[in-house]
């Protein structure tokens, strides 16, 4: 099977429920960054105040944000005119089961900030 006929209103459901999840991950990754750099920060601002030798270089991946990504295709989905949408089989992967080409990398740098990211 190459292509898949969903119902638009499923379609857009499932879309919806899979950028909600990610921009919720994306939000907590975000706050666990800052934290990281503030504990960073101040780490380096003790070893200052105590004459240490510091690294003056350092550097924390920081959290992808695909959310445009969904809304993109939110808003194709819902402006159709069609009440039933064609797929291909990439697309199922990307829009239905949320299996993007970013989502390894966007999930080893969230779960350094957010262990409960997946």
């Amino acid at each position: 099977m190459r292509t898949v006929r969903l119902n638009r209103d499923e379609l857009v459901s499932r879309l919806q429920a899979n950028r909600d999840n990610h921009r919720a991950i994306f939000e907590r990754a975000v706050e666990g960054y800052r934290e990281r750099w503030v504990e960073e920060l101040e780490r380096r601002l003790r070893d200052v105040r105590r004459g240490r030798e510091i690294n003056q270089y350092f550097s924390l991946p920081e959290p992808e944000d695909h959310t445009d990504d969904y809304d993109r295709v939110l808003t194709m989905a819902r402006m159709s005119v069609d009440e039933v949408i064609e797929l291909k089989e990439d697309e199922v992967a990307m829009f239905v089961m949320d299996q993007w080409s970013w989502k390894s990398s966007f999930t080893r740098t969230t779960t350094m900030y957010d262990g409960g990211a997946r």
